[in-house]
């Protein structure tokens, strides 16, 4: 029983059973039908058009096989927009009660709690609370040109008061961010729960 890879022409993608229907590219008349799809691939890079590679782990039984990559076809079986993958992991506080001063940025790394290298984005909680009313804060990746055009928590109402939100919070390449207050001191506390790659 040898095992073989074949190429093949990503035909379509059942994300209710995770199989595929591929053309074999040697046998231009064999499409294979509930052909497993490697569970690292999914919807978003799963298109119709594409090459792919199939794993026949025992090359006489076409229906003992996966597809094991996805890859463009030329202009086609490229996703648009590119592939992102939410993943939601156990709460972490990351920041706990950082004063952050009038007109001032702090940075901070978001590293923590299963937030892996390479992740894009945050999905974060937020809280605030300030002694002076209008008080706010704008979040964004660190060393962003508008640090106003990401997230902005605040214009707190009631002196004292505390403002909770909740979004997808991009990082820098190495997992940063900054946050500014605005209009008065800040304390800030931020949990993250999940990202983005």
């Amino acid at each position: 029983m040898a095992q073989i890879i074949k190429r093949g022409l990503f035909m379509s993608f059942s994300p209710t059973s995770y199989t595929a229907a591929v053309l074999i590219l040697e046998a231009t008349n064999a499409q294979l039908t509930s052909v497993p799809v490697a569970t690292h691939i999914d919807g978003t890079s799963a298109q119709s058009g594409a090459l792919c590679a199939v794993l026949f782990f025992d090359q006489n039984n076409t229906t003992d096989g996966v597809v094991i990559a996805v890859y463009p076809n030329g202009s086609s079986g490229i996703p648009t927009p590119a592939p992102g993958r939410v993943v939601f992991v156990t709460g972490t506080q990351q920041i706990t009660a950082q004063t952050i001063n009038n007109g001032s940025t702090s940075t901070f790394t978001l590293n923590s709690g299963g937030i892996p290298g390479g992740a894009l984005a945050v999905v974060c909680k937020v809280q605030l609370t300030s002694s002076t009313a209008g008080a706010l804060a704008h979040l964004a990746p660190h060393g962003a040109s508008d640090i106003t055009a990401y997230m902005t928590i605040g214009g707190i109402q009631v002196v004292n008061a505390t403002i909770y939100e909740s979004g997808l919070l991009p990082l820098d390449t190495q997992g940063r961010i900054d946050i500014k207050a605005i209009a008065g001191n800040c304390v800030i506390w931020l949990t993250t729960y999940g990202y983005i790659m």
